[in-house]
């Protein structure tokens, strides 16, 4: 009777320990799949097609990823998007702190990125 107990206890332990796994892992892997082919695809166009930009464009997208939450990176790119275009509408996406610190904290995962991917 006791060795039963012990073996569902161990088993509920294990439950929990995985169950916590997955939601960490989903966590980490926040970013949808087209998401990440459209990154990657991007880096890619300007860094080259080779096999090397491939692993390097990966790495970097995976280490953004850790960094920053994929609605993070939404809104900041959205915001970046938004700068491109002419008039008052886009004037106000270039001249608000908010919108600043946003992009401030996408090209600050860049940079991290960049420095463990291509010069580490």
């Amino acid at each position: 009777m006791i060795r039963r107990l012990a073996e569902r206890g161990a088993l509920a332990a294990l439950a929990l320990t995985l169950s916590g796994l997955a939601g960490w892992a989903a966590e980490e892997n926040d970013y949808p799949t087209d998401a990440r082919v459209d990154y990657v695809f991007g880096c890619m166009a300007a860094n080259g097609q080779t096999r090397e930009s491939l692993q390097k464009c990966s790495c970097s997208l995976d280490q953004l990823a850790a960094i920053l939450p994929y609605d993070k990176y939404v809104q900041a790119s959205t915001i970046l998007s938004m700068r491109q275009g002419i008039g008052n509408r886009a004037n106000e996406f270039k001249s608000t702190k908010i919108f600043d610190d946003k992009v401030a904290d996408l090209r600050r995962a860049q940079a991290e990125a960049e420095i463990r991917c291509y010069h580490g």
